[in-house]
């Protein structure tokens, strides 16, 4: 038996137009209420009344949806093409189609108008109170099925439009085609066109309040969309919930080693035998994957992979929050490369921009004829800096939009966290203003209460939905307990990036040697503020770009000196409490700073010149430096607590000599580090060591298969004496290479 028509209604005719202004409303694509008019609905006389709009059709039959009987002919009432006709009379109940013909092209087509609403109540109520944490299950495209036909769902938030159309291929991007349905309790605007499936392009035709058509914009919830310059959204299935697994919450936790290879993935490496392009994810499983879990990384750390328009962004200035790149592959294909990382025991971080975001013209900026997303007084909505726009946080709908957009990347594609984007910019009100471009606010303060609370929930969300994962601040200032629990009075992220210990250690690798004594304490100064929070140590694709050069060129001396500088370098950091994180080709000494549009210059590590073997040698060393990090739980275990950490002597700047212990969690297993910054070899060094016994050298940065001079501690240890040093009872008498950090086990 048909199905009842779920979208007749009696128009009511005291508050509507008449019909022919109606049909012309519809035609002008200026009504306000197209489902009201369009579809199957009673006249006043009770009878069923079929109206369609099939621009430039010549003929419109109504069928039977189930027998495919003929049951009317509608008769065109507009030259543009409109038809309008009534059903047999007595029929009320009815499931139909239309078959319309242009020229002698005959199409069977299921009517957008007769279907029901997508959103249900629940999901209404839910959107407009701000509590939907997974919005992008309703709004967006969604191929699905209704009353048993194939089609896809669109729906959009934009509560100032007076009229919303999806437009596409489809319809020839005509926005009189498929107005969409307002839902005037949420803002939002849907539609379900029958018969469409994946990989139909689209965007959304909005009218504002003003009655000027905005300009085509792509979908915010949009899972894939072209690739640049064109900005279309392409339909695509929401990705099946990634299972959560306790193997990577393991992986994820404090007290696990995590060492990060931070990468640009269109740079990584590319095709110049194909015209310079990007490496596919496939491509990227085959290549980096393997080589990151050679060098034994823990984490991939991905620059945001969210769809943007412009390459010399690097993907910080995103448009399609809600679709993995399409520089790359497709989301399915992204979501198998976490999953092989996963397969490899390596998680993966992506970039997170919650900040910001630019104002192209396909974008969230003025979206619906409204400051929607961004603030409308541009001392409040504008990043100077950048020149983009700033999330209203204050909105309900907006805090949904990336609270969702979190919980999205972690559930969707399993990604193990999420590193968030200058988040200083979104703390302070001035950031980056001089007096008078900036307001204060309800308190007549600086901090922007909005974007805490929301930094603050959105932590709390994904904390307890995926505890598997993990969120990381990039935090430049001293804003107190970034890394410690809401319920504390912090932000609730996992990590904070150390900036200042990396800008710090950085000023004081640049100095001469012979000046470093001046500048002793830019290396211990770090250890004062260690454990206020959970640290990453970062050598960022920051410290590499706008001429600042790369990390060899910042070390100084002639080309040997160069090279073990950043060896030492190196080897202090991942022996200073805090997990690691370095910039992809840092980790082979690249010599030219990074440029987005070219490969890395793996050529450096080819051949048998002196370069060549140097180059490897400071590969071999970050090898072996996470190789010895992951086995010896002394390096990881007790990063953000002092007692993972003992001094044995901070002071001898006059020799830019730094001893110091790392211990496990249990206390007793320990490793002795030992830093020589000057190029100055020393014999019968000593220092005071926890413990007598036979002490084996773990690290030395100076070794022959590092491209170092291989001087150090004959059989690569040695025993400890009955000599008091350091405040202890015994010690060790070493020989500390030039430009060395040596790393020395207790074996007993």
């Amino acid at each position: 038996e048909a199905l009842p028509c779920k979208a007749a209604g009696r128009l009511d005719q005291t508050s509507m137009q008449t019909e022919s202004q109606q049909i012309i409303a519809i035609v002008a694509g200026n009504h306000p209420d197209p489902f009201a008019f369009l579809g199957v609905h009673e006249d006043a006389r009770g009878r069923l009344v079929v109206r369609t709009f099939q621009p430039g059709a010549d003929r419109v039959a109504v069928l039977h949806g189930k027998t495919g009987e003929a049951l009317a002919d509608l008769k065109r009432v507009h030259a543009e093409g409109f038809f309008s006709g009534h059903m047999p009379r007595g029929r009320k109940r009815c499931v139909y189609r239309l078959r319309v013909q242009w020229d002698d092209v005959d199409v069977e087509l299921d009517d957008p108008y007769r279907f029901p609403p997508i959103l249900g109540e629940v999901d209404v109520w839910l959107l407009a109170e701000g509590t939907h944490y997974r919005p992008y299950e309703r709004l967006g495209a969604h191929p699905r099925e209704i009353e048993g036909v194939e089609g896809v769902s669109f729906a959009v938030w934009a509560p100032g439009a007076t009229r919303v159309s999806i437009v596409g291929d489809f319809n020839h991007w005509d926005g009189r085609r498929h107005p969409m349905r307002s839902r005037p309790e949420c803002g939002v605007w849907e539609i379900f066109l029958p018969g469409l499936g994946q990989d139909a392009r689209y965007k959304f035709e909005i009218k504002g309040a003003d009655g000027k058509l905005q300009p085509l914009r792509a979908d915010p919830y949009g899972f894939f969309a072209e690739l640049r310059p064109a900005t279309a959204s392409i339909v695509a299935s929401l990705p099946d919930v990634y299972p959560s697994d306790p193997v990577r919450r393991a992986a994820n936790a404090l007290n696990a080693p995590m060492s990060v290879y931070e990468v640009h993935l269109g740079s990584w490496r590319r095709k110049p035998e194909d015209g310079n392009r990007f490496l596919t994810w496939r491509e990227l499983e085959e290549t980096l994957i393997p080589y990151a879990k050679d060098m034994g990384f823990t984490h991939l750390e991905l620059l945001p992979v969210s769809e943007y328009p412009f390459d010399g962004s690097w993907g910080y200035q995103p448009v399609g929050m809600y679709a993995p790149t399409s520089r790359f592959g497709s989301p399915a294909e992204f979501r198998r490369f976490v999953g092989r990382c996963h397969e490899a025991g390596i998680g993966v971080i992506a970039d997170w921009v919650a900040g910001h975001f630019p104002t192209d013209s396909h974008g969230l900026g003025n979206f619906d004829g409204t400051h929607l997303y961004e603030h409308a007084d541009p001392r409040e909505g504008i990043h100077k800096d950048w020149d983009t726009l700033i999330y209203n946080y204050g909105r309900n709908e907006v805090r949904n939009y990336l609270i969702g957009n979190a919980l999205y990347w972690i559930e969707r594609f399993g990604v193990d966290g999420l590193r968030v984007d200058a988040v200083a910019s979104m703390l302070y009100r001035d950031y980056s203003r001089e007096p008078g471009e900036w307001v204060p606010n309800q308190q007549g303060g600086r901090e922007n209460l909005e974007a805490i609370a929301f930094l603050k929930r959105m932590n709390e969300i994904v904390g307890v939905e995926r505890p598997e994962a993990i969120t990381s601040a990039e935090e430049s200032t001293s804003w107190p307990m970034v890394s410690r629990p809401p319920a504390m009075g912090g932000l609730g992220f996992h990590y904070k990036w150390n900036l200042g210990w990396m800008h710090d250690t950085l000023a004081y690798m640049r100095q001469d040697p012979l000046h470093r004594k001046h500048h002793h304490n830019r290396l211990t100064f770090g250890l004062l503020y260690a454990f206020t929070e959970n640290f990453i140590l970062p050598l960022s694709h920051d410290e590499v770009v706008h001429g600042k050069g790369s990390m060899l060129g910042r070390m100084p001396g002639d080309r040997w000196q160069k090279f073990a500088n950043l060896r030492a370098y190196y080897a202090f950091m991942w022996a200073h409490p805090g997990k690691k994180l370095i910039f992809m080709g840092c980790e082979f000494a690249q010599q030219r700073e990074w440029n987005h549009d070219h490969s890395l210059d793996w050529h450096l590590l080819d051949g048998t010149s002196d370069d060549a073997g140097l180059h490897r040698g400071v590969q071999t060393l970050l090898r072996d430096l996470n190789r010895v990090y992951r086995d010896y739980p002394a390096l990881y275990e007790v990063d953000f607590e002092p007692r993972g950490f003992e001094w044995i002597d901070p002071d001898n700047r006059d020799h830019s000599v730094l001893t110091f212990i790392r211990r496990a969690d249990d206390g007793e297993r320990f490793v002795v580090v030992v830093c020589n910054f000057t190029p100055v070899p020393r014999h019968g060094y000593r220092i005071g060591v926890p413990r007598p016994g036979y002490y084996r050298e773990l690290i030395n940065s100076d070794s022959r298969f590092y491209g170092g001079t291989d001087m150090g501690n004959a059989d690569g240890g040695t025993n400890a004496d009955d000599i008091p040093a350091n405040g202890r009872a015994h010690s060790l008498a070493l020989t500390l290479p030039p430009l060395a950090t040596l790393y020395l086990e207790w074996i007993g």
